[in-house]
């Protein structure tokens, strides 16, 4: 049995540690480190930068999480604008809602994408050659500042944290951008860390997208390898609220999507659920305006 391990590097004086079979790539892109490796108990794992981001065995959390939460949040959803997630999950979940039209993707790293599609292919299925997707290796901030008023529902930022590469993607001048291209009824969701030990994450994002959005909340999904506790997932929406959503309504927005039955932990009342937080958890978001 190997004796080699990848310790995680995300916090400075607690973390987790994998049994290393096989490692598959190892290279220093033009922004970040990169390693995918093989384990026994999670799979193939993708790291940047010493930190986790994916596992086979769990990505299913993260990701539908991330994407049917805000897809059947919004009331309509047809054009998704996901920032980041370059190893295609997001990309895979939003096409499976048979109701968008248009997904485009802008990951900055384009050797997250090609790894990915080498050793991780399951993550995205054949989403990168669906026909509805748009793919651009390209600066997300950029793409936003450039993008034209009112032209998504919803932006998926699926983002390292605040550190690095990923650091831009939490400013105000990002937060309007992507207000500016939201449609009416538009919202953006992003991941705000494991508040048990990054409190500040989800405040500091929350408290600059209050400044752009009428309704700030937050959801939780409980992630294994994001280790402390819940992973939060903010969300700014330009609709109604996203805390007062019932599971009827949410379960008739799945069914005209088509993935009722196709996921392994989004349900319509674990999206409604999600978002009742534990007090420690939603003391980090704005007091709520009205």
């Amino acid at each position: 049995m190997s004796e080699t391990w990848i310790n995680e590097t995300l916090y400075p004086d607690w973390g987790q540690r994998f049994r290393v079979t096989r490692e598959l790539a190892r290279t220093r892109s033009d922004f970040q480190d990169i390693v995918v490796f093989e384990s026994e108990s999670h799979g193939r794992v993708l790291v940047l930068d010493g930190v986790i981001q994916i596992t086979e065995r769990d990505e299913f959390v993260y990701q539908e999480m991330l994407t049917h939460v805000p897809l059947l949040t919004h009331p309509d959803a047809r054009r998704v604008l996901i920032i980041g997630a370059g190893d295609g999950g997001v990309l895979r979940r939003v096409l499976q809602h048979k109701t968008v039209e248009k997904a485009v993707m802008v990951e900055i790293d384009g050797a997250v994408i090609d790894l990915s599609k080498q050793y991780l292919p399951d993550i995205a299925g054949d989403a990168w050659n669906d026909p509805r997707a748009e793919v651009i290796v390209g600066d997300g901030i950029d793409y936003v500042a450039k993008a034209e008023d009112g032209a998504f529902d919803v932006i998926i930022v699926d983002s390292t944290d605040p550190i690095g590469v990923g650091e831009v993607l939490f400013t105000d001048a990002f937060y309007r951008d992507c207000a500016r291209i939201l449609s009416s009824q538009g919202l953006i969701v992003n991941q705000c860390g494991v508040p048990f030990m990054q409190a500040d994450e989800l405040r500091e994002t929350s408290l600059r997208r209050a400044n752009f959005f009428p309704h700030v909340s937050a959801y939780v999904a409980a992630v294994p390898t994001y280790v402390g506790g819940f992973m939060t997932l903010g969300v700014a929406t330009k609709g109604e609220e996203p805390a007062h959503q019932d599971a009827e309504t949410v379960r008739a927005r799945a069914e005209k999507a088509g993935i009722l039955g196709t996921t392994r932990y989004w349900t319509p009342e674990i999206h409604v659920g999600s978002f009742n937080l534990p007090p420690y958890i939603a003391e980090n978001l704005p007091t709520r305006r009205g």
